[in-house]
C-alpha cells in the first residue's frame, strides 16, 4: 500500500470493520456483536480478549488485527508526519480562558484528562460544563458532538445542564437530548459500561466521555493495603480501556478524582490525587 493511500484512509477516520481485507461476513457479525465495530477498535484491543469475546480462534484474530493495521496505515512515521497529526487533534474549551491556557488550548481528544481536588472544588461542575460545550461548533470551542456522562456518586444535576445551556444561547431540551447519562453502581459495572461505549460512540457521534469520579468504586471495594495491588491492577486496566476508547474514536475522555493528604510531606502542598 502506498504512503499516499495510507494517509487517505487514516484521514477518513473510523471506517467499517467489513472493509478489513479477508474478513468474511460471519466473522464480521461476531466482531460487531462483541462491540468491535471499526478497524480501530480491533487495533487497540488485545487478541486474546477479542478471541474470548467472539469465539474466533486466536490465530485468526491475530491475522485480522494485522490486516486492520495495514488498512489503517499503522507503520513507522516521520517526526513531521507526527507533527501534522498532532496539529489535527481536537480541543474542547472548558469555558474558562485561563484554564484553557493552562491546558494548552483546551481539553484534547485522543487522551485522558484528569481533574482532581478536594470535595466542593468544582470537579463535577467542569464535567457538566464540558458536556454542554462539546455540542458547540468548533469555531466556538466545541466538537459538534454528543457527550456520555458516567456518574459514580450520584452528583449529576440536570438543572445545571439546563442553566449552562441557556447561558450559551442553546436550547436546553436539545442539549439534554445530546447527553447520554448512566449511573455506575460498582467497579465491574463501570468497566462494562465503557465496553459498551465502543459500540455506542460511533453510532451516536459522541465526542466526550466524562466519568465523575473514576476511582470512587475502586476505593470503596478495595480498602486497605492488603487490597492495594488488586485495586491498582484493576484500575490500571480500566484506564487503559479508556485510553483505547479515546484513541480509537478521536474523542476527549475526562475523569475526576479526589485527593488525600500525605503525612510524609512537611513542606508544600501535602495533598495528592488518590
Amino acid at each position: 500500500m502506498s504512503r499516499e493511500k495510507e494517509k487517505t484512509i487514516t484521514e477518513i477516520g473510523v471506517s467499517s470493520i467489513r472493509e478489513i481485507p479477508g474478513l468474511n461476513p460471519g466473522m464480521a457479525e461476531k466482531l460487531e456483536a462483541a462491540g468491535y465495530v471499526s478497524p480501530w477498535t480491533l487495533v487497540v484491543a488485545k487478541p486474546e480478549e477479542v478471541s474470548e469475546k467472539t469465539g474466533i480462534p486466536l490465530v485468526t484474530v491475530q491475522k485480522i488485527i494485522e490486516n486492520a493495521r495495514r488498512l489503517l496505515g499503522i507503520r513507522f512515521k516521520t517526526a513531521k508526519e507526527v507533527k501534522q497529526e498532532r496539529m489535527n487533534i481536537g480541543k474542547l474549551t472548558t469555558g474558562s480562558k485561563a484554564l484553557d491556557e493552562l491546558l494548552g488550548g483546551g481539553i484534547e481528544t485522543k487522551t485522558i484528562t484528569e481533574f482532581y481536588g478536594e470535595y466542593g472544588s468544582g470537579k463535577t461542575q467542569i464535567c457538566h460544563q464540558l458536556s454542554v460545550n462539546v455540542q458547540l461548533p468548533p469555531e466556538r470551542g466545541g466538537l459538534s458532538g454528543r457527550a456520555v456522562y458516567i456518574d459514580t456518586e450520584g452528583t449529576f444535576r440536570w438543572e445545571r445542564i439546563e442553566a449552562m445551556a441557556r447561558a450559551l444561547g442553546l436550547d436546553p431540551d436539545v442539549v439534554m437530548d445530546n447527553i447520554y447519562y448512566i449511573r455506575a453502581y460498582n467497579s465491574d459495572h463501570q468497566m462494562s459500561i465503557v465496553d459498551e461505549l465502543f459500540s455506542l460512540i460511533p453510532k451516536n457521534n459522541a465526542k466526550l466521555v466524562a466519568i465523575d469520579s473514576v476511582t470512587s468504586h475502586f476505593r470503596a471495594e478495595y480498602p486497605g493495603r492488603e487490597h492495594l495491588a488488586e485495586r491498582q491492577q484493576k484500575l490500571n486496566a480500566h484506564l487503559h480501556q479508556l485510553l483505547r476508547l479515546a484513541e480509537a474514536y478521536n474523542i476527549a475522555v475526562v475523569v475526576t478524582n479526589q485527593v488525600m493528604a500525605r503525612p510524609d510531606v512537611f513542606y508544600g502542598d501535602p495533598t495528592t490525587a488518590v
